[in-house]
């Protein structure tokens, strides 16, 4: 009897593919046939499953922003069963941070996606700004969830704050994926901004 075939698995599989060597070689240089060799594919099935290069892109994004929750979720959980505000806001941006092969690759192809959508009209009709939209709101209510706990000041404005966090961790991550600093000094500047803003450390 021939073995079913998980086609959400298989398509995950290459969209993971897609990812890693995107991560070695840059979005902008890297073709279906290219995919196909990494996830151990014929291109048929890759064509099969994706046909153009433009929905591969997009199937590949989400599988990247999935993949940046997973580790999000796993640093909260890390933290305890009752994680605090600061807590939450800290995995956020540090997970962002190119501290290791993992979280470089996402900076560096998840930045090339951000060039992308603005140059390439299939990418460029596409929400990508959903996955930094969540992202705003996620700090911001954590933010105002602090805010009304006595844990920051009371007249602090949790948007503007939330947008200025996390601008400041993508400039660091940028910072540190081109050998401006390293990640501890990148992570010791974030900390600081959060002993700011947070009184007795949160």
């Amino acid at each position: 009897m021939p073995k079913r075939v998980d086609h959400e698995e298989r398509r995950t599989q290459i969209a993971e593919a897609l990812v890693r060597v995107a991560g070695r070689r840059g979005l902008h240089a890297i073709g279906m046939r290219d995919v196909a060799a990494e996830a151990g594919v014929s291109l048929r099935l890759v064509q099969y499953y994706f046909e153009t290069k433009e929905k591969l892109l997009l199937h590949g994004l989400q599988q990247l922003t999935t993949g940046f929750g997973a580790r999000i979720a796993d640093r909260v959980r890390a933290v305890g069963e009752a994680p605090g505000p600061r807590e939450t806001i800290e995995a956020v941006l540090l997970e962002a941070l190119p501290t290791d092969e993992e979280t470089r690759t996402f900076h560096l192809v998840y930045t090339s996606y951000a060039v992308l959508s603005v140059t390439d009209e299939a990418l460029a009709a596409q929400p990508f700004i959903d996955g930094p939209n969540a992202a705003e709101e996620l700090v911001a209510g954590q933010l105002e969830r602090a805010r009304d706990a006595g844990l920051t000041a009371p007249d602090m404005d949790v948007r503007t704050e939330a947008i200025s966090l996390l601008a400041l961790s993508a400039g660091l991550g940028t910072s540190v994926l081109v050998g401006q600093r390293t990640p501890e000094a990148a992570t010791a500047v974030l900390h600081h901004h959060l002993d700011r803003l947070f009184r007795n450390g949160g």
